[in-house]
């Protein structure tokens, strides 16, 4: 038996049980790993909240959370991408994350580096690869470009803005209040736009002198989209992968001509991370860029994994700077 912070039904913080789960031995492929570090993503909020397709969850009761770092326990046959001792990190389906230990497919593990430390890699792993694939894959960043990057100081925020800086390009940040602008600051963007009591759209055609910038990346949502597409040059581009304020509503195809022949897509790491060939790369990469100092994992909030409730509270009421995470 181990320890889990899982739901018996979807609603708010207050669904969170601390109790018992049983955890069998490792079957074929698949590797036991003793948490020592889980992440803390606003999917979690999604999946635990239900009611959202893009978010859905294979019965109840069940086990929020899709990124860990833990040492390897045990493996089951055939299991081949790890061993017993290693240091690992995941951030792939299924669910279930939110334990003291769980069993997972050694194919969807990454062997994790000396030089990075377990909490580190919680906060930064799947929200690294989400970064690199937004910057690198879904509008490959280029030196001399100008971006938009919403949300700045959440967990892929955070890490965006420093990956498109090391591509680069002038990196235009938006953050909601006073702090997470001081917060944004500090990562080196070129300019930082308090979006809760600044228009986002006259600051930064003022900044670009009216051209708009090359691409915006946004996962705020509802809040934030349709006023970006008037910040983005012609034939720029709008990378959507959240909405975190909501869904985005129904878009009219012949407005994205209208606003400049405009590209957009809808990236998840669904389509960018799945397959070791799709993530070892990329991680490996990630924590080397970590290790040199070349992207900072500012770790803002702690909490005990039997707190996870209050973790969601803080992160739901905007509470949280930098990236949070659960210590069994």
């Amino acid at each position: 038996m181990v320890k889990a912070a899982l739901i018996r039904r979807h609603g708010g913080p207050e669904v969170f049980s601390w109790e018992d789960v049983d955890l069998p031995p490792p079957g074929p492929g698949l590797a036991r790993i003793h948490h020592t570090a889980i992440a803390i993503n606003w999917a979690d909020t999604k999946y635990r909240q239900g009611g959202d397709d893009h978010y859905p969850v294979d019965g109840l009761p069940a086990i929020v959370g899709l990124e860990a770092v833990g040492v390897v326990e045990a493996v089951g046959a055939g299991a081949v991408d790890c061993k017993v001792g290693d240091r690992v990190a995941y951030g792939a389906p299924p669910l279930g994350a939110y334990c003291e230990a769980r069993n997972m497919a050694a194919k969807d593990v990454f062997v994790l580096p000396a030089a990075v430390s377990d909490e580190v890699a919680a906060a930064a792993y799947l929200k690294g690869l989400t970064a690199q694939y937004l910057t690198e894959r879904a509008y490959p960043v280029k030196a001399g470009e100008t971006v938009l990057i919403h949300a700045a100081s959440g967990g892929v925020g955070l890490i965006a803005c420093q990956l498109a800086k090391h591509l680069g390009a002038t990196v235009i940040a938006t953050a909601g209040g006073p702090d997470k602008v001081a917060f944004v600051r500090l990562l080196g963007v070129d300019h930082a736009i308090d979006y809760a009591n600044e228009d986002f759209v006259s600051r930064v055609k003022a900044i670009t002198a009216g051209r708009g910038v090359d691409v915006v990346f946004d996962a705020v949502g509802q809040a934030t989209f349709m006023r970006s597409l008037d910040v983005i040059r012609t034939r720029g581009m709008m990378v959507s992968y959240g909405h975190a304020s909501g869904k985005v509503p129904p878009l009219d195809i012949v407005d994205l001509a209208h606003k400049g022949s405009l590209y957009l897509t809808r990236a998840t790491g669904r389509h960018y991370n799945v397959g070791r060939e799709n993530f070892v790369p990329y991680a490996t990469r990630l924590f080397e860029l970590i290790a040199a100092g070349a992207i900072r994992i500012p770790i803002g909030q702690r909490y005990a994994l039997k707190d996870a409730a209050q973790a969601h509270r803080d992160l739901e009421a905007r509470k949280t700077i930098g990236l949070s995470v659960l210590l069994p």
